[in-house]
């Protein structure tokens, strides 16, 4: 079954446009409770009245969401759990230890204010399986039909959530080691993880700089946390901070900075808990990564023995692929990193400590640590379609197709070449792969024109 909301993570897009409408979310809330009430039902009439979470980033528009999908969960006959702002992974903890039939998250993660998202998690505290999304589709072509009164959904606040989160964060760091001596600058990206990711740093013995721990409704995300560094980057210098931590905008990416002012994304910091792991001898199986990780990463993993696979893009299919190999480490070099072994889905402060665990334990700093780990130049390039034009085609298109085969040739397995449909935007991403960052720059720039000029 083709998908007509869900994307690779949940369901996103612009406020007040299709599908981010109250009109749409509310139904989306109730299509949800019915497939819920319906697996309730399977398992027999002793089983309770499911009870969902629902949690939220700081985007002015969560607002409008939140008590949409309250009255849609209500009207199906589903009880609600709302815990006001609280990053991605900190719902999808508290749905597992709540023992909750589901967790909703209103968030569009990296993406700027104006849009908004809702993506959903399982009792076991994962994204939802594709059969179940494709469940709640076809409950969207119903109408709604509200339960009789005495069966209406209630609605509570959880009010310790923030706290019960940063008390499960610290619990993930061993309890010999702490971070006292330790200077941080955390960027929250004036997002969910603003009244949480300090406090579990400082109450681990870090003196805490935090940043991006402001928000007011529209600046999430704006020229703040893991997708905007330089800020970071910045402050760790004029601070003499020790290490920087950003954020994205609902807690589940990472990227680190060391005394230096150097990022490191996904991929390297992967890299340096696995070959910590596995000196300690406590890496179970492989590492996952997705299409986008860096070849210098795969390769290194290699000259280690240990093995490595790609999941298509997106933290959903990364925890497939884990699950599928029996593996307890994966993630994205977006700044997705997912312990399985610490949390059922990928968190960006529970990353961050892990990274703190090996720095702490060797002795290392970030750049000793990923010393082996000799990284090829990515260039990618969004580029973006207009509404309604059929820019999905592009696979079918021959000068599009042409114009990668030549720059894969050029290449000669030196690099990579990859063409993907995002999954969240109407944009095809042009990512180009070398040991030169002028031929990564070169080859992309050309393919990119290629496909505006073909499409």
């Amino acid at each position: 079954m083709s998908r007509k909301y869900f994307g690779t993570d949940g369901v996103r897009g612009k406020v007040g446009e299709l599908p981010i409408t109250p009109e749409l979310v509310m139904h989306l809330g109730y299509a949800a409770g019915k497939v819920l009430l319906g697996h309730e039902q399977a398992q027999g009439p002793g089983a309770e009245k499911p009870a969902v979470l629902i949690g939220k980033d700081t985007r002015i528009s969560g607002y409008l969401l939140e008590a949409a999908l309250e009255a849609g969960f209500s009207a199906a006959g589903v009880d609600v759990l709302l815990t006001g702002p609280l990053t991605t992974p900190g719902v999808a903890y508290l749905t597992r230890a709540l023992r909750l039939s589901a967790g909703v998250v209103i968030s569009a993660s990296h993406n700027p204010f104006e849009d908004n998202g809702i993506k959903f998690f399982s009792a076991s505290g994962t994204k939802l399986p594709d059969a179940v999304e494709h469940a709640i589709e076809r409950e969207l072509e119903s109408p709604i039909r509200c339960v009789p009164s005495t069966q209406l959904g209630k609605a509570r606040r959880v009010n310790d959530a923030a706290g019960r989160y940063i008390e499960f964060c610290k619990s993930s760091y061993p309890n010999e080691l702490d971070l006292k001596g330790l200077k941080l600058v955390v960027d929250c990206a004036h997002g969910a993880a603003y009244n949480t990711a300090p406090e579990v740093f400082h109450e681990l013995g870090a003196e805490v700089l935090a940043i991006g721990n402001h928000p007011d409704g529209v600046n999430i995300n704006a020229g703040v946390g893991a997708t905007a560094p330089k800020s970071l980057q910045e402050r760790v210098l004029v601070e003499k901070a020790d290490l920087g931590v950003a954020l994205d905008g609902d807690g589940d990416r990472l990227v680190m900075v060391d005394a230096q002012g150097a990022s490191y994304d996904g991929d390297q910091l992967l890299f340096l808990i696995a070959r910590h792991r596995q000196a300690q001898g406590s890496l179970k199986g492989g590492v996952v990564g997705t299409l986008m990780s860096n070849l210098g990463f795969e390769h290194a993993l290699d000259r280690l023995g240990v093995p490595f696979a790609r999941a298509a893009v997106g933290d959903r299919y990364v925890l497939e692929l884990m699950q599928q190999q029996g593996w307890q480490l994966g993630g994205e070099n977006s700044g997705h990193i997912i312990c399985l072994d610490k949390h059922s889905t990928g968190d960006g402060i529970i990353a961050a400590l892990q990274v703190m665990h090996v720095l702490r334990a060797s002795g290392r700093t970030l750049a000793e640590a990923t010393a082996e780990l000799a990284m090829y130049s990515q260039t990618m390039i969004n580029v973006r379609f207009e509404a309604g034009k059929r820019w999905k085609q592009w696979a079918d298109n021959a000068r599009i197709r042409a114009a990668q085969s030549a720059a894969e040739a050029e290449l000669h397995q030196r690099g990579r070449v990859l063409l993907r449909a995002s999954g969240t935007e109407p944009v095809l991403r042009v990512m180009v792969e070398a040991r030169e960052a002028a031929d990564a720059t070169r080859l992309a720039e050309q393919l990119a024109a290629t496909v505006r000029e073909a499409i």
